[in-house]
């Protein structure tokens, strides 16, 4: 059975036009992707390399995304698009 991961918005570098800091929504079951917030395609594809791999208990830095908590940051290169980079905290939560 796989673990559910709660992924929360740490930080924006820029401005993004979606996130909010403190922003959350989890992946359930492996699968099943809970949000009460609009979601950004472009942070979805930088956390999909790894959401399998997690809510299967694969720890954060086994795969070299941090220690006890993993981080990914999204796609986008603020710094020439205007736009903004958000850093996302991905938990795995017991069961």
């Amino acid at each position: 059975m796989a673990m559910d991961l709660r992924i929360r918005v740490k930080e924006i570098i820029g401005n993004c036009p979606v996130y909010e800091v403190g922003d959350e929504f989890t992946i359930k079951d492996g699968y099943i992707l809970n949000s009460d917030i609009p979601l950004c395609m472009h942070s979805l594809m930088s956390i999909v390399p790894y959401y399998i791999t997690l809510s299967r208990g694969t720890k954060p830095e086994e795969l070299g995304l941090g220690r006890d908590i993993a981080h990914v940051q999204c796609l986008d290169p603020y710094k020439y698009t205007g736009g903004g980079t958000v850093i996302f905290e991905i938990k795995m939560l017991k069961e």
